[in-house]
């Protein structure tokens, strides 16, 4: 039988609401926290479903560091791009904020010429950096303040500067968070000192290496959300920290994919905070942990998933390519192999100066192999005036069709 939350129990005017609540916390694996929930000390217990899902994403992840390695490097940057783009649509989403894969995917290929203030680009930068293996530091809330500006500031300053943090490193006024029927659903802590003192206490437990890794990542996600230190941006921001938390444990793509699984579970997300802000549950965080352990489980199942079928449809289209018009030249089989990768993990395909980079050809030999390649087999889309190309795998099939 599932167990209940305290808030259930409650709710059910059960008699062993009150001896459930102290059994609880005074168990002796029971973890407390120095942060108030409301009026009650924090705390989590680590029950056996907790631990079980954690089990579960490190096997996952031994499985997908296995498949990550048989793959071309080539494929894993072009699906981590690929991936980059989606989780930054949903992300956006996610809070109601449009945007499109085009848009993000233009960013992306030109960061350098972007400027800060333009939409999103503080986002994708600070994405970006996952794929860099860049170091973050979260000791302080000036760490946190500073993630936080590197993603929004310029753009926010530009487009709405009244959202702006107004305090000395938060926001100093009251913040709610509402319903799409303007119900009030939790509000933020207030006064700013109150924000910086509980968001100190929050990371000291993000930091507290006696605690699992995973447990304290869920924790310090519901801990973001319940202080919602800023009057914009807070999702983002917390979803932002920990998918960089949790590439730094796991295969680094899973990076890319939290938003996704999010959003895919998004009842169940919001009612984990609901059950945890809510007075009758006590400060126990468990049912938060359970549910964020849950997703980053599955958003770890779905990555292995989609890897292994996009390894089985290489390796299909790999072994098809000695009988493709011109393969048995050297360089236009070498042209083919990129192009099939292009077309199952790039987001647009392969550009020309990577081409040129990755086959040690001039621009002049490049520009004559990708002739060499039947017009209806290859596709080419342009971005930002630069072109990419990648094999048109629905005309290959009807190629092979037709021999059969």
């Amino acid at each position: 039988m599932a167990r209940k939350t305290l808030k259930t129990l409650f709710h059910m005017g059960s008699g062993i609401y009150k001896e459930e609540y102290q059994h609880r916390f005074q168990d002796e694996d029971t973890l407390h926290l120095p942060v108030m929930i409301g009026e009650n000390q924090a705390f989590i217990c680590q029950t056996p479903e907790v631990y079980r899902k954690i089990i579960a994403i490190e096997r996952t992840d031994k499985k997908i560091n296995t498949l990550s390695a048989s793959l071309p490097g080539i494929a894993i940057n072009q699906f981590a791009e690929r991936c980059l783009i989606d989780e930054i649509l949903l992300t956006n989403n996610i809070e109601g904020v449009h945007s499109t894969r085009k848009e993000i995917g233009e960013i992306l290929q030109d960061l350098s010429a972007n400027s800060k203030r333009d939409r999103f680009v503080g986002l994708v930068t600070k994405y970006y950096t996952l794929m860099q293996g860049k170091k973050l530091m979260f000791q302080t809330c000036q760490d946190i303040r500073k993630v936080y500006d590197d993603i929004f500031y310029e753009e926010i300053k530009a487009a709405a500067p009244d959202h702006l943090p107004d305090g000395q490193i938060f926001r100093k006024d009251g913040v709610e968070v509402q319903s799409p029927a303007q119900k009030i659903l939790h509000k933020g802590l207030y006064p700013e000192s109150k924000i910086i003192q509980t968001m100190e206490q929050s990371l000291s437990v993000l930091n507290q290496d006696s605690i699992d890794i995973f447990i304290r990542i869920a924790i310090f996600h519901y801990l973001f959300g319940y202080i919602h230190p800023f009057y914009d941006g807070n999702g983002r921001t917390s979803r932002f920290i920990s998918s960089y938390l949790l590439s730094e444990q796991l295969n680094p793509l899973i990076g890319f994919r939290l938003s996704y699984t999010i959003k895919e579970n998004i009842s169940k997300y919001y009612e984990a905070f609901r059950i945890c802000n809510d007075a009758h549950n006590k400060g126990e965080l468990t049912p938060f942990a359970e549910t964020f352990l849950e997703i980053v489980s599955i958003s770890m199942e779905q990555l292995w998933k989609t890897l292994s079928e996009k390894k089985l449809k290489l390796e299909y289209y790999y072994h098809l390519i000695p009988n493709l018009p011109n393969a048995e030249q050297k360089s236009v089989s070498e042209l083919y192999d990129l192009l099939i990768q292009a077309a199952l993990f790039s987001n647009i395909g392969i550009g020309r100066e990577e081409l040129i980079k990755v086959m040690s050809l001039s621009e002049n030999t490049v520009r004559s192999k990708l002739k060499a390649i039947p017009q209806q087999l290859l596709i080419q889309n342009i971005q930002k005036g630069k072109k990419y190309y990648l094999l048109n795998l629905e005309e290959t099939d009807k190629l092979f069709e037709q021999d059969d």
